[in-house]
């Protein structure tokens, strides 16, 4: 049995990885019916790696979370030549040695697959980068991910399932003949793919991947050497790259690839540039969002054109009305586009937008539909776009302040706002009340029962019922969602509560720090700017925020409500032994990763910072430190090894 498991996982390799089968169809499925005849005798004996896993047949309850062992970040984007010019030009004033891999951008989901011994042990969504969903059982049915590698190593890779066209087409046909709708896209087929509780239709679809990453700490030099480790092991790998010093270089390869796009077998929406030397990846380090070491190009949105049927005017919960044009529908990026943003009243005085006017419609980044410019030469209208004097939502008058482009309520009872408010306190990334979704907040809101989001923990199961369309289930649902989100981690409150500048990642940032809502609420600007990557500006907003009387009273409410106000992962204590002390990082480091170094020194207090200045008291080197240890040298900043750390 093991014999016949390493022979076809190898001859499953030939086939859907490398494209080059040994033995025929015919031989392949005489060993493959020869080891289901063995397994179905000896059921005991089945290898954990055996390719009758890969066979549907399952059914899913669901999918837990997965707590990711290292963050999967996003990218920084850049839509031109000279953004790329300025992101080499960054790297190299630090850097002058460095080169880069530009790689194929595939349009499908992030995966993420931790193996332990060789053995695949976890597969995982991306999520929101921190936690993700456990797919392992789907994963499993992508024939080209290699169930057991020929090491027992252990490792986490990352990379992209995606939908070739030709499996996307045929996927289509068969949805179109059954009378069911069809996939928009490639991508959001996948997606709905791998979200499938039933994993024999995940086997029938034939997903496949690209994998280009090696999450787990490398032991390879560079970007290249990563990739072809990653096929060595048996992986997918994109095989179209290049390497290069030059800029200009790597933008040729833009080129080349763009003009080739429509041609390749599979859906790409740019190309991701990285530093090629993982040692200077490490230097760079990451930004709350993204790695420094790593910018994607998108291409050219495709463009159509449209007419403006009408404008509608909505207001968001920090006040600011949008508008948002109702369109001619068009098929734009694989899907059908009938409402575009028009941005804001400046946005709209600068293009001439008007209702009836003939525009060019385009997708931002491939996701939002936005308004280019119109199309003069259609013009049919004579009359300018009626802008609002008033909240189309209160009816208070709107204001438009110098220094804004929109236009803002500034009622703090605005009802538009307040659900907006609820919306985002109960959504996922914040404090995740599964079920409580914008039609219930609705509902809740005319039924006059939420003005606040502290009012949502005064809700009962019978509130829920008396709302039109929810029964005794879902009543016991919501309010069991409620009473479940009071122990989340204090970071995600912090979010929920809507302050401007404080996103997912700064929330987290300021609660490892201060280690409690109370503590936080009374910083100082100064304090909460000193925290690495935040700045004046996310200080400002925070004791702007929390000097209000009425943020306060929010504050105590949901404690006697019975939330969570602290932070539930390791504190960074403000009389640590590092506190007020900013240290900087180089070199390479041997018992360390350059990430764990970071979050064990800002446990101690410290601020890491990722170059040296004046403002730097101490600097650790590692082996091979170059331009940032000649700097500190020069500046008499006090210098300490990696054993100083270790000791510390």
């Amino acid at each position: 049995m093991r014999d016949l498991v390493a022979q076809l996982n190898r001859y499953a390799k030939e086939y859907y990885t490398d494209d080059n089968p040994s033995v025929s169809d015919a031989e392949y499925d005489a060993l493959y019916r020869q080891l289901v005849d063995l397994e179905t005798a000896y059921p005991d004996l089945v290898q954990a790696d055996s390719p009758t896993h890969r066979v549907g047949g399952m059914i899913l309850s669901g999918f837990e979370k997965y707590q990711h062992d290292y963050p999967l970040y996003s990218l920084q984007d850049a839509f031109s030549e000279s953004e790329l010019l300025e992101f080499d030009k960054r790297i190299k004033k630090e850097f002058p040695q460095a080169t880069y891999l530009a790689e194929l951008k595939i349009d499908g989901l992030s995966i993420s697959l931790t193996y332990v011994d060789g053995l695949l042990q976890v597969g995982a969504t991306r999520g929101d980068g921190l936690v993700g969903e456990n797919i392992t059982e789907n994963l499993r049915r992508i024939k080209d991910i290699p169930l057991s590698l020929p090491a027992p190593v252990n490792l986490t890779v990352r990379g992209e399932a995606y939908l070739p066209k030709k499996s996307f087409e045929s996927l289509n046909a068969e949805r179109r003949e059954q009378g069911q709708a069809e996939f928009a896209n490639p991508r959001n087929a996948a997606a709905g793919t791998l979200r499938q509780l039933d994993t024999a239709m995940v086997a029938q679809r034939q997903l496949a991947t690209f994998l280009y990453q090696e999450a787990s700490p490398s032991r390879q030099a560079s970007q290249e050497a990563v990739l072809t480790t990653l096929g060595q092991y048996g992986f997918s790998v994109n095989p179209r790259y290049r390497v290069s010093a030059s800029m200009a270089d790597i933008w040729q390869f833009i080129q080349e690839v763009g003009q080739d796009r429509g041609r390749l077998p599979y859906d790409i929406d740019g190309i991701v540039i990285k530093v090629n030397e993982l040692a200077i990846q490490e230097e760079l380090g990451f930004t709350v969002k993204a790695p420094r070491w790593a910018i994607a190009y998108k291409f050219p949105a495709e463009e159509k054109e449209a007419v403006i049927e009408s404008v509608d005017w909505t207001v968001g919960r920090t006040g600011v009305v949008t508008p948002t044009a109702n369109l001619s529908p068009v098929q734009l990026a694989g899907t059908k586009v009938s409402r575009a943003t028009l941005h804001n009243v400046d946005y709209i005085a600068d293009k001439d937008i008007r209702i009836g006017d003939t525009v060019i419609v385009y997708k931002a980044g491939d996701i939002i539909p936005a308004v280019l410019k119109v199309v003069t030469t259609k013009r049919t209208s004579q009359e300018k776009m009626p802008v609002p004097s008033h909240c189309p939502s209160c009816q208070e008058e709107l204001l438009h302040y110098e220094d804004e482009v929109a236009l803002r309520c500034i009622n703090p009872q605005c009802p538009s706002q307040l659900q907006e408010r609820l919306i985002h306190f109960a959504s996922r990334q914040a404090m995740n009340i599964v079920g409580l979704g914008p039609a219930v907040i609705k509902k809740l809101f005319q039924a006059d029962l939420v003005h606040d989001v502290a009012d949502i923990y005064q809700l009962s199961k019978e509130d829920f019922l008396a709302l039109e369309g929810i029964k005794d289930k879902s009543a016991d649902k919501l309010y069991q969602a409620i009473q479940a989100s009071k122990s989340h981690s204090a970071e995600k409150l912090l979010f929920g509560l809507g302050i401007r500048h404080v996103g997912s990642k700064v929330s987290q940032q300021l609660l490892e720090y201060f280690g409690d809502l109370n503590r936080l609420s009374q910083a100082q600007v100064e304090e909460v700017a000193q925290i690495d990557g935040l700045g004046q500006t996310v200080g400002q907003a925070i004791v702007s925020y929390f000097s209000t009387k009425g943020a306060q009273q929010l504050l105590t409410e949901l404690a006697e409500a019975g939330l969570n106000l602290t932070f539930k992962g390791q504190l960074v204590l403000g009389d640590a032994l590092l506190s007020g002390q900013t240290v900087v990082l180089t070199g390479k480091l041997e018992k360390f990763t350059r990430q764990a170094a970071k979050e064990k020194l800002q446990a101690l207090g410290a601020k890491v910072t990722g170059s040296v200045s004046k403002k730097t008291d101490i600097l650790v080197a590692g082996s091979d430190a170059g331009s940032k240890l000649a700097k500190a040298q020069a500046l008499g900043i006090t210098i300490k090894s990696e054993e100083w750390l270790e000791e510390l």
